[in-house]
């Protein structure tokens, strides 16, 4: 059976992508911060009918991602697709008026948790000759703005990630893509969830000829 692992899964993206997955056949690995939520996940997936493990972990928490991450291949094999869903809440700001240390926490989890999650699962996808990277970026990777300007630099970093890693591993035969969501992501609406995900699963089954580095999603209806 195929599977996928998904850093960052929450009520939102993240959980509709496994759902996404899982209904097409694939068991599940998710990672996210707190482990009662990722065990109430658990069962109600599990109930449904799919399988799932969890491996609770905090993205912005490097040496604690790349553990989680080794225990879960180690448990698990190489996951056929590797999801990154993580943005590292802070409070807006303009850059003049930003804490220093705050960015950096910011940007471990919006960025260096995506390298690391990359650095753990893409040798045994190049071992194996195939496999799938996804991440979930932002409209403010491309158009920032000054409110939110550590969101922002994150955003700009993981898209500036994708498009170096895709280099690096597609003569691999390894599929490295980003979702650049541009616009704010809420169920019942034009970025709902359940959309945003079937672009994630699209990016995945693509033919290598047909291969797309990045989706820039500006909201469906």
């Amino acid at each position: 059976m195929p599977s996928i692992a998904i850093v960052g899964v929450g009520p939102g993206i993240g959980e509709s992508v496994a759902r996404v997955f899982a209904r097409n056949g694939f068991s599940l690995a998710l990672l996210a911060r707190s482990a009662q939520k990722l065990g109430a996940l658990q069962s109600e997936l599990r109930q449904e009918g799919f399988g799932v493990q969890v491996f609770p972990s905090d993205a912005s928490d490097t040496n604690g991602l790349k553990s989680a991450l080794e225990q879960m291949q180690a448990t698990l094999g190489v996951p056929d697709v590797l999801v990154y869903n993580v943005m590292s809440k802070t409070a807006a700001g303009a850059p003049l008026g930003l804490d220093p240390e705050q960015v950096v926490h910011d940007f471990r989890g919006n960025v260096l948790g995506a390298l690391i999650a990359a650095q753990v699962i893409a040798p045994g996808m190049k071992a194996r000759g195939s496999g799938t990277i996804l991440f979930t970026g932002g409209g403010l990777a491309v158009k920032p703005f000054k409110d939110y300007a550590s969101l922002a630099i994150g955003k700009a970093g993981i898209r500036n990630l994708a498009f170096s890693l895709a280099q690096e591993l597609q003569p691999a035969g390894i599929h490295v893509a980003t979702v650049t969501v541009a616009g704010t992501v809420r169920p019942n609406s034009s970025f709902a969830p359940d959309t945003i995900a079937k672009h994630f699963w699209r990016l995945h089954v693509q033919e290598k000829e047909a291969w797309e580095l990045e989706h820039e999603f500006k909201g469906e209806r």
